[in-house]
């Protein structure tokens, strides 16, 4: 019995979508918009998140070290360091590296070149690059750089310099921007997701206005709440599964021609290599989206002309 109202409601359903060519085209547009809304949501979100670790990435702190600091204790400051849950990454350049980087850098300025001859030694010390999990972290190394933690076996500091103060300003900035850019992102995506929503749930519900009284005469003779709603989520469903097909088709030229600007520009992944890779999630995600806004719309619309 189950099957048989299953195929009469889905038989219904098709045949209601096929007749009402009109607002069944109009509805799948509106869908497809709210998808590729959601999708543009995610995408965007990923984009976000990119850039975002890219611009943590290139802020760090540097330890420059005491040119008699042993190298011991270098090495055992940097072990004492990666311990701390705030690290996320140290560099340890050595004496002998720095003097290479440094010569490297100035080639081209025979002054510098000179100088380092006549001197005959190395004049540089060993330094630590240390990035944090969260530029907001920083403050806290810091201060354990300048806590007994960098003694030397003598009871002397072996570290010379931090730049963190020379650079906090510009830390605590781009912290900030970093921050403000997560909450505006989660605000718009929430703004644009209920618009999408509600002119989703508009569009459905005026296509179901216009079987009023179709649904008012299969009351009249009987017919079981389930009976009327079922046809029209089932019709919602489905122009979910083909919005969400639509918007996939879309998505993919679109991915293709911003993909080396969204790099490019903006210094984060390229979208048409997450689109790709991402492919069967953001599929799948679009489908359970465009399913569940179809039958829950079609739901509420419907639920209104149930009472004759």
């Amino acid at each position: 019995m189950f099957w048989v109202k299953l195929k009469r409601i889905s038989k219904a359903a098709l045949l209601n979508f096929s007749r009402n060519g009109v607002v069944s085209l109009t509805s799948l547009l509106v869908m497809s918009s709210a998808l590729f809304v959601f999708s543009s949501l995610i995408m965007g979100g990923a984009i976000l998140r990119s850039s975002l670790d890219a611009v943590r990435d290139k802020v760090d702190i540097n330890v420059y070290f005491r040119i008699d600091a042993p190298e011991a204790g270098v090495l055992a400051l940097a072990d004492n360091l990666k311990k701390l849950p705030e690290v996320k990454e140290i560099q340890y350049v050595s004496r002998e590296q720095a003097l290479i980087d440094f010569r490297a850098r100035h080639a081209d300025n025979s002054l510098i070149t000179q100088s380092l001859k006549e001197i005959g030694s190395n004049p540089l010390g060993a330094s630590l690059n240390i990035k944090a999990k969260e530029p907001s972290q920083y403050e806290s190394i810091s201060k354990f750089l300048e806590s007994d933690a960098a003694l030397g076996t003598g009871g002397l500091s072996i570290v010379e310099k931090v730049n963190y103060r020379e650079n906090k300003v510009v830390i605590e900035r781009l912290s900030n921007i970093i921050d403000s850019a997560q909450t505006l992102g989660v605000i718009v995506a929430l703004l644009f997701a209920i618009m999408a929503i509600a002119v989703t749930f508009n569009t459905i519900r005026l296509a179901i206005y216009t079987s009023r009284e179709e649904i008012s005469v299969m009351r009249l003779v009987g017919a079981s709440n389930n009976f009327v709603r079922g046809p029209f989520i089932i019709e919602g469903a489905l122009g979910g599964v083909l919005s969400a097909i639509f918007v996939m088709m879309f998505l993919y030229p679109v991915s293709l021609w911003v993909g080396r600007a969204t790099s490019d520009f903006l210094g984060g992944i390229n979208i048409y290599s997450y689109y790709t890779s991402n492919l069967f999630e953001l599929f799948g995600v679009l489908i359970l989206s465009g399913v569940a806004l179809g039958t829950v719309s079609s739901f509420l619309a419907v639920r209104r002309y149930l009472k004759v």
